[in-house]
């Protein structure tokens, strides 16, 4: 049993000494293989998928590699309260370096996998390691995504992906006075909300005509877009950009009418690109991601891809999509563990995302796409509010602003495809429980 290995712990000059277990060298005598599973990617996809191995009593080998120079870490605290300077690093960890060791699970941080080599079943590294798999996993998540115009290479633009970005964006943060975003979704918004926390003078630029245009109803954006003017935002939406100003460093933002934002630092907040090119080098059929089935399985049956990376089609939308969310990283690697187990289930899942701005919290379930019918459950201008999203008269989404309990409800009632009636469910005296089956 994998419980019963002994290992040894080495320790890394990583991120604040972060640790790695490594499995001990082979004794001499007869060589027995042992089935491999290669992890590559350090996230929290990554790990899910690793620690469901384990839990489903998976006997072999596991290996997770990651490119960064830390152990596998919460993202979404980096643009809130993270780059606020609320959460300490040593909370951002998912698993305590202990643990590793416990489950026997080998993580090597500072390794770039540079190609697959699907007819040997090995990979390669950057340093010429070539390594042997029985099963691969593509965790490879993704990169910010970078604008194509003039000056968007210049020192003191930023772009918020991982752990060493963070925190070189809040150590500038420390000697800036204005901060121009490029960009009003998630992350744009966060990190808007987190500078006006440290005092920064905050500009955001939007070429959309709203804010959270891809994932938000109008109603809410044009909520958090109040919210964000009245703490002192400049919150620009119909606003492309022309260039970022500046010879040695960024001096500002230039727009399409020729207007010029001064600023001191520029966050370009445009969104995530996934990382396919091993998967595309290595023959994979890949679409704006990679594509896989609904246990998680590439084309070829040794590999999977999971969370962000990984398009699949959502039944219960009918529709194909990328995911980019911790539960989806959670879930995904959970259904590729399972399905490396022999125990494959429909990886199906309700999406759900959450936010923090200030003092509120947005959650939502569900996808809006295609909704006919919107029913508002309490009073925006109270703080705390929920819309819900209904199609044919089915729930296929909720947007919950401070509203928990809506919230939770919703997610059940989406993935029990129950059709509620719009004046009870307006009504904040009818408790949410009643609508569930």
């Amino acid at each position: 049993m994998w419980g019963k290995r002994r290992g040894v712990l080495a320790f890394n000059r990583l991120h604040l000494g972060a640790i790695c277990w490594v499995k001990p060298a082979a004794s001499d005598g007869a060589q027995t293989h042992v089935s491999h599973t290669l992890i590559i990617g350090a996230g929290q996809a990554g790990l899910s998928a690793a620690a469901e191995l384990r839990k489903r009593k998976y006997e072999g080998a596991i290996t997770v590699l990651g490119a960064e120079d830390a152990l596998p870490y919460q993202r979404p605290p980096l643009s809130k309260a993270y780059l606020s300077g609320e959460l300490p690093l040593d909370r951002l960890w998912l698993k305590p370096p202990a643990w590793y060791e416990k489950a026997e699970v080998e993580v090597r941080t500072r390794t770039r996998v540079t190609a697959l080599d699907r007819s040997a079943s090995e990979v390669i590294t950057s340093d010429g390691d070539r390594m042997a798999y029985d099963k691969l996993i593509l965790a490879t998540g993704g990169e910010a995504r970078r604008i194509p115009i003039p000056g968007a290479d210049l020192p003191g633009v930023f772009v918020l992906r991982n752990l060493s970005e963070a925190d070189a964006l809040s150590e500038a943060l420390k000697t800036a006075g204005r901060l121009a975003i490029i960009g009003a979704g998630y992350i744009g918004l966060e990190v808007a909300a987190s500078a006006r926390k440290r005092g920064h003078d905050v500009t955001v630029l939007e070429a959309a005509d709203r804010p959270m245009a891809r994932t938000a109803s109008p109603l809410l954006s044009g909520w958090f877009g109040a919210i964000h003017r009245g703490y002192g935002v400049d919150l620009r939406v119909s606003t492309p950009v022309e260039s970022i100003t500046g010879t040695e460093r960024a001096t500002g933002v230039m727009l399409s009418d020729g207007e010029h934002v001064e600023a001191d630092l520029v966050l370009v907040a445009a969104g995530l690109v996934p990382s396919t090119g091993l998967a595309e080098a290595a023959g994979l059929a890949c679409d704006d991601g990679i594509l896989v089935d609904r246990h998680a399985r590439t084309e070829d049956e040794q590999i999977y891809a999971i969370g962000d990376v990984a398009r699949f089609e959502l039944a219960r939308y009918g529709r194909s999509l990328r995911l980019e969310s911790v539960q989806n990283a959670i879930e995904q690697g959970k259904a590729a563990a399972a399905s490396i187990c022999g125990a494959p289930f429909d990886y199906d899942p309700v999406p759900w995302f959450w936010s923090d701005q200030y003092e509120l919290k947005l959650q939502i379930a569900g996808l809006i796409d295609g909704a006919d019918t919107m029913v508002r459950r309490g009073d925006p201008e109270e703080g705390k509010f929920a819309l819900f999203h209904l199609k044919d008269g089915r729930l296929v989404a909720c947007e919950a602003v401070n509203s928990a309990p809506e919230y939770m409800a919703a997610q059940r009632m989406i993935a029990q495809n129950i059709s509620p009636d719009p004046e009870r469910l307006r009504d904040s005296g009818v408790a949410m429980r009643e609508f569930l089956s």
